[in-house]
C-alpha cells in the first residue's frame, strides 16, 4: 500500500494539509462542504491541482458558504465556468449547487451535515458510497472514500508509523471516526 504520508514528507504543498487537516475529524459545515466540493472537483485530476486551486476556489465559491452556493443561479454558473482559478466543469459546478441545497435540507432533517454523517456512522465503504450516490450528485466510490478518509470517518488515512496519524488516533475525539481509529469498526 502506498501511503500519502510518505509522498508528502517534504512536499511544500501537501505537507501542511497532511499534518493539520487530513484525517482529522471535522464537524464544521463549511469545512465539510469545502472538502466534499474539492473531492468532487478532483475527480479525474490530481489532488496537487486541488491544493493549488484551493484558495481561488474558496473565493470563487464564496468561502464555501452553503447558503450562498445553494442560491447560485445562471450568472454564478457562467462566472464559475469562466474562472481559470476553479475547475471549469459544468457538471461539477452543478453538483456543488445541488449538494449545497441538500446540506440545507439536512439542517431540518438531521441538524446538519455533521449530524447526518454521525447518524449513518459506522457504515462499510460500499454502503457509504450507495448512501452518498442516493443523496448527492457526482459522488462515486473514490470521491466518497477520499472524503470520508479526509474527515476522519474511514481508517487508513495515515500510515501506521505516521506521527500525525498516531496523534489523531490518540486524541479523545467525540465519536467521529473514533471506532475506526481504535479498530472497533
Amino acid at each position: 500500500m502506498s501511503w500519502y504520508c510518505a509522498y508528502v514528507a517534504d512536499h511544500p504543498l501537501h505537507k501542511g494539509y497532511h499534518d493539520h487537516e487530513y484525517g482529522f475529524p471535522k464537524t464544521d459545515e463549511r469545512a465539510l462542504f469545502e472538502l466534499l466540493i474539492l473531492e468532487i472537483n478532483q475527480a479525474g485530476l490530481s489532488w496537487d491541482l486541488m491544493l493549488r486551486k484551493r484558495a481561488t476556489m474558496r473565493v470563487a465559491y464564496d468561502d464555501f458558504d452553503v447558503d450562498i452556493v445553494a442560491a447560485y443561479g445562471d450568472i454564478d454558473i457562467a462566472r464559475l465556468l469562466a474562472d481559470s482559478g476553479v475547475i471549469r466543469n459544468r457538471l461539477k459546478v452543478a453538483a456543488a449547487i445541488h449538494n449545497a441545497k441538500v446540506l440545507q435540507a439536512m439542517r431540518g432533517s438531521h441538524g446538519g451535515f455533521a449530524d447526518w454523517l454521525a447518524a449513518h456512522h459506522p457504515l462499510k465503504r460500499g454502503d457509504w458510497t450507495k448512501l452518498f450516490k442516493k443523496t448527492f450528485k457526482f459522488t462515486g466510490g473514490e470521491i466518497v472514500n477520499e472524503f470520508l478518509m479526509s474527515i476522519g470517518y474511514l481508517p487508513f488515512a495515515h500510515a501506521p508509523d505516521c506521527a500525525v496519524g498516531q496523534k489523531i488516533t490518540a486524541a479523545p475525539w467525540q465519536g467521529i471516526g473514533e471506532a475506526f481509529y481504535r479498530g472497533d469498526a
